[in-house]
């Protein structure tokens, strides 16, 4: 099966390998789908707070135009190529306490910072576009090898994203992030509490405290 880029770049996948339809869709070999544990914690954490009326957050689909389809059996459909119809922007969205909450979840296997190159300048641009509008805009990130979960102000990635041209550094570092962002410690419900850091961002916020 083939898949085709927004950017004109193709995958091609050995159909005789045993993969689900859904993972030969969504899943190239790149950084950006390394953390799929990390975004299913996510997923239940939101189902979590959507049952109990605390907040409606949802990860965002992504757009895929299916170009051509076998039937091998009357029973069964094959998807042969496809491709992402745009870019996408960021993982998730919603309301909370009638604040728009838009972020972005990313993982690494890195103990000592977070490669920049988990981002991609469609994302940010989004984010600064979300920040314009006053959104509440912010990343998880998770340290895989550290087991440590992080809540940053998108304002924080924006602005070490673009000082990458004046140091050179590709990627910020963990002093950096325990420095400007609030740990999230995991729990068995919701599995990712992230909700308990926003409350922490917008009452520091409101004080001017966050980041000192």
């Amino acid at each position: 099966m083939v898949i085709r880029y927004p950017n004109g770049q193709s995958t091609t996948y050995d159909d005789g390998k045993k993969q689900k339809m859904q993972e030969k869709l969504i899943k190239p070999k790149t950084y950006a789908n390394r953390g799929m544990r990390f975004e299913e914690a996510i997923n239940e954490s939101n189902l979590y707070y959507l049952n109990r009326k605390l907040a409606v957050i949802h990860k965002k689909p992504t757009p895929v135009q299916i170009v051509k389809v076998d039937y091998p059996r009357r029973s069964a459909a094959v998807i042969k190529e496809a491709y992402f119809r745009e870019a996408s922007t960021t993982d998730y969205n919603g309301v909370y306490q009638g604040q728009y909450i838009d972020f972005e979840a990313k993982e690494t296997q890195n103990k000592t910072s977070f490669p920049f190159k988990n981002f991609h300048p469609h994302q940010i641009k989004h984010m600064e576009d979300c920040l314009e509008q006053a959104g509440l805009c912010f990343v998880l990130l998770w340290f895989s090898s550290l087991q440590r979960c992080f809540f940053l102000d998108s304002k924080c990635l924006v602005s070490q994203w673009h000082l990458q041209k004046e140091t050179g550094k590709k990627s910020m570092t963990l002093t950096y992030i325990e420095t400007n962002g609030i740990e999230i410690i995991p729990t068995i419900a919701p599995r990712i509490p992230y909700l308990k850091a926003v409350d922490q961002f917008l009452t520091m916020k409101e004080n001017d405290e966050y980041g000192k």
